[in-house]
């Protein structure tokens, strides 16, 4: 059975990040807070992780659309191709923050992935408790948005909730307080501009 754990979205406790890398570092399944939807994910390298994962979206690995998340800039120099300075200063502007840049995907990217990309979704949450795992577990983790059933209320906000629906999915759900209904603006780069694909909740800074 998984846990429902609180961690100060300030000051997050070293003690709590910890026990969440290790299990990640274990294959495990988490739910986590960022700076706008809540996001389901696993360790980047650990393939029955990242199947789980899908299963869990009632997807395909191949064909899903898993954006990775980071807790720095420079640590996506391994995941993507080498991009412009106009578009460096544009992420340099707005990360951390609620955006997914699409970006031109390296070979780094793991083999179970790999056939499935030719583009990245690059994530840095302005949200310490994901960002300290992340930086933590010395990789990426997957990042896709924990949905709501509701027809109007697209998504979760209250981990308490979240945890109702996936206890028996995942191995832990980090109540890091009342998330946002509102997506990160999607900002494609893929072409070496950027392009506004989804409007979220904030507007990009050029």
């Amino acid at each position: 059975m998984s846990q429902l754990i609180r961690i100060h979205p300030e000051t997050p406790s070293p003690k709590h990040i910890q026990k969440i890398v290790d299990i990640l570092r274990n294959g495990g399944v988490i739910i986590y807070p960022t700076d706008s939807v809540y996001g389901i994910g696993c360790d980047i390298n650990n393939k029955k992780a990242v199947e789980r994962v899908a299963q869990i979206k009632g997807e395909k690995v191949k064909k899903s659309n898993f954006s990775f998340i980071f807790s720095e800039i420079s640590e996506t120099a391994e995941y993507i191709k080498p991009i412009n300075r106009n578009l460096f200063k544009i992420m340099n502007k707005n990360l951390p923050g609620p955006f997914t840049f699409i970006l031109p995907a390296s070979k780094k990217i793991p083999k179970i992935l790999e056939k499935s990309r030719k583009n990245l979704g690059v994530r840095i949450p302005d949200n310490n408790i994901v960002r300290d795992i992340v930086r933590e577990l010395g990789n990426p983790i997957i990042t896709t948005s924990v949905h709501d059933d509701d027809e109007i209320i697209e998504y979760t906000t209250d981990a308490e909730l979240i945890y109702e629906k996936y206890e028996n999915q995942v191995d832990i759900v980090i109540d890091g307080g009342i998330g946002n209904n509102e997506a990160s603006t999607i900002v494609d780069c893929s072409d070496g501009e950027p392009e506004i694909t989804r409007q979220g909740i904030r507007e990009l800074r050029y």
